[in-house]
């Protein structure tokens, strides 16, 4: 089927479209790797599952398929710099490693000490779609913290939720 739109009507009008901005983590046999997503969501709370998105060009694609797990960490506004990093600002994983806290989740990921959420997941399926992958991980364990504002990407922007969104139409 052909669409009839180009390739960056399709980029331009996705840009549109508000997304929470994640760093998604691996650790385990095949190494540690993360990549920065705003390609996730909840599929379903029986099992507890959601889905992450990731270009199977990258060179991290092996580590998540052989490693079976990963931790989405749901970035706050202070964490444009980390988004960056992780966004490939910083090629060297270690280097992006260092520039923040992390402690370790059950299943031997990494969380972002100071993420809004962390969900730890267990792939439970991997899918080729095109130019990327949709990993579809069952949640394992959550960490949270109760304060926090968002940090959200929108019109090829960082942008964050004010503390008050305020009423509509008032």
């Amino acid at each position: 089927m052909e669409e009839a739109f180009s390739k960056t009507e399709f980029r331009n009008a996705m840009a549109r479209v508000c997304a929470p901005v994640n760093v998604i983590t691996t650790n385990g046999p095949a190494g540690r790797g993360g990549f920065t997503a705003t390609a996730m969501c909840s599929v379903t709370d029986e099992p507890p599952t959601l889905l992450v998105c990731m270009n199977s060009r990258s060179a991290q694609t092996a580590l998540f398929l052989e490693n079976h797990r990963f931790c989405v960490n749901v970035l706050s506004h202070d964490h444009r710099d980390l988004a960056g990093k992780f966004a490939g600002a910083t090629a060297d994983m270690e280097a992006r490693y260092a520039s923040a806290e992390w402690v370790a989740m059950p299943s031997g990921t990494d969380a972002l000490a100071d993420a809004i959420v962390s969900f730890d997941c267990e792939l439970s399926e991997a899918r080729l779609v095109g130019s990327h992958h949709i990993f579809i991980g069952r949640i394992a364990g959550i960490r949270s913290r109760p304060d926090g504002h968002a940090l959200l990407y929108f019109d090829r922007n960082y942008v964050h939720v004010p503390t008050q969104l305020g009423s509509f139409g008032g």
